[in-house]
């Protein structure tokens, strides 16, 4: 028992040590892919959302939180969409054109210039993910990359937020953290709090 307590209390603290290092170095490209989210939402775009797997699961849980809202603060919905949620899509898209095709067809679909593409993935080297990029670019899209260390996906975002870990496990939490951040910044900008002035 003593064991798994050592254990446990050893993996916590190794989050915590590295949420801190991902606050003294990911805070400033935070903003920028704030800014590039808020410029979107002004233009009449959207967020288009995408990953595997947990990334999956966390591109639903930020465009929960866009399109519902923030803890309980009352505001506007925020035009976002994850591309993992269609089953019928995603199972036609693979059939038809491959497994990598899966977001980028959707891309294909739903983008639009005026909007941001936010790519997922631990490793940075997720095919589909990366294929929806490159679809994003070419339509002239702005692209947001959450990665780990390193990957492909580095190269084509305007903004990388890239985890400085290769425990995928960790770069799932700090991911999470990152995008509650990401959200709570693009909600502060377009609505902000009386009193306040918008960064």
């Amino acid at each position: 028992m003593t064991d798994m307590i050592n254990i446990a209390r050893e993996e916590l603290f190794a989050g915590v040590a590295l949420r801190e290092q991902a606050a003294r170095e990911l805070a400033e490209p935070i903003a920028a892919a704030g800014r590039l989210m808020v410029q979107a939402i002004r233009s009449g775009g959207k967020i288009l959302i995408c990953g595997n797997g947990g990334s999956a699961a966390d591109a639903q849980h930020y465009a929960t939180e866009m399109v519902a809202r923030l803890f309980k603060r009352e505001r506007p919905a925020i035009a976002a969409l994850a591309l993992t949620t269609d089953t019928s899509v995603l199972t036609a898209v693979a059939n038809d054109y491959g497994f990598e095709r899966v977001f980028a067809r959707q891309v294909e679909a739903l983008g639009r210039k005026e909007d941001v593409l936010w790519g997922i993935s631990t490793s940075g080297n997720s095919s589909n993910v990366l294929a929806a990029m490159h679809e994003a670019r070419q339509r002239g899209m702005s692209i947001v990359a959450f990665t780990g260390q390193g990957g492909k996906m580095a190269d084509l975002a305007e903004v990388v937020l890239s985890v400085p870990s290769a425990n995928t496990m960790r770069i799932q939490e700090i991911h999470l953290a990152l995008g509650h951040v990401l959200c709570k910044l693009v909600e502060e900008m377009l609505f902000p709090v009386s009193g306040r002035e918008e960064a």
